[in-house]
């Protein structure tokens, strides 16, 4: 009788290890002071510093790639999806004000490979130090049968926090509140079943460089503005709600932060829309709605802000390379997003 191994059925431990003592050293560069151990220990350690904070809330976020990796996968190029991982997260803590603190991640490939993995913890690595986290652990699976050959899911989780009364949760939006549009790195992290289905593989892989560009991650920048800005020190309700523009965009996305008797009215005229989406447009018959339904057109994320001081904050939010519009205002209405 054949005696079989783990090995044999095509998980491969030793392999493991070695991955994870060679990511050990990678994803120093990323800790900040509150980080205890290294990765590798059964849990992570983090001390949180309760003193800089009256009142300290923990937000959290969960969230992936999506298929994007499917064009990481097609064209070879592993080291910027894992910035998008960290992007799609930490954008999202930020919309409440909060800073994020530590980062982990979940890796799931059919065959563990060692020089592609390490490319794509890289780009995690990467985009915590953009983000101002710590990359603490996470999971990498070895799954034969689950995944093909050469494929591989990512799934990323941030905790952060944000004083209770400084949390940003668009209550306190009014009519005539200006929105402010922060501009995209290009398609970011969502619309791309639809990207690739208007495009041929192998048009896919001759744009793969745009198709690829990394999710921008706002957290310095709209951190600094909150922080550190002299207008927004002596007010607390400068932003008044942030959005971060992901799978619903526009549409969904906005309307989650809007008051009952508040609609937000988008002037898609305001900014130059990236020569990318017109090409998906265009190619794919889609119509405007769908457009700005699916994809972020060249907008990441949108605060509101009074009138009096919108012009201030777009130019502070440009100087600091987010180039910023003014791309619409509140309205009365009933918690609906108007796109004209």
């Amino acid at each position: 009788m054949k005696k079989f191994t783990y090995k044999d059925s095509g998980v491969d431990i030793g392999k493991a290890g070695v991955f994870k003592h060679k990511i050990a050293a990678l994803v120093k560069s990323s800790f900040r002071p509150g980080v205890l151990k290294g990765i590798g220990g059964f849990g992570s350690l983090f001390a949180f510093d309760a003193k800089q904070y009256k009142h300290p809330v923990l937000v959290s976020s969960t969230d992936g790639v999506g298929t994007k990796l499917k064009i990481a996968i097609l064209s070879g190029k592993h080291d910027t999806v894992g910035i998008d991982l960290v992007g799609m997260n930490v954008n999202d803590i930020l919309c409440v004000g909060a800073e994020p603190l530590f980062f982990l991640d979940y890796i799931a490939t059919a065959k563990l490979e060692p020089a592609v993995l390490t490319q794509v913890v890289k780009g995690i690595n990467d985009g915590c130090i953009q983000a101002g986290c710590s990359l603490v652990g996470g999971e990498t699976a070895e799954m034969p049968g689950m995944y093909k050959k050469g494929e591989y899911d990512l799934a990323g989780f941030c905790v952060g926090a944000v004083e209770k009364d400084k949390i940003i949760d668009g209550s306190q939006i009014e009519a005539q509140d200006t929105i402010l549009g922060l501009e995209s790195s290009g398609i970011h992290s969502n619309g791309y079943s639809l990207v690739r289905k208007v495009f041929t593989v192998r048009e896919q892989l001759r744009m793969s460089k745009e198709l690829l560009m990394p999710t921008r991650i706002y957290v310095k920048p709209v951190l600094s503005l909150l922080r550190d800005n002299e207008l927004t020190r002596k007010r607390d309700n400068v932003i008044k709600g942030i959005a971060h523009i992901t799978g619903g965009a526009f549409y969904d996305k906005i309307a989650r932060i809007l008051p009952d008797n508040i609609n937000a009215v988008i002037n898609k005229n305001a900014w130059s829309v990236p020569k990318i989406f017109r090409l998906i447009q265009n190619k794919g018959g889609i119509n405007d709605f769908e457009m700005y339904h699916t994809f972020n057109m060249g907008i990441g994320m949108v605060l509101f802000v009074p009138r009096a001081h919108a012009k201030a904050i777009a130019e502070t939010l440009s100087g600091s390379g987010v180039k910023t519009w003014i791309i619409g205002e509140a309205v009365k209405g009933n918690k609906e997003v108007e796109v004209v």
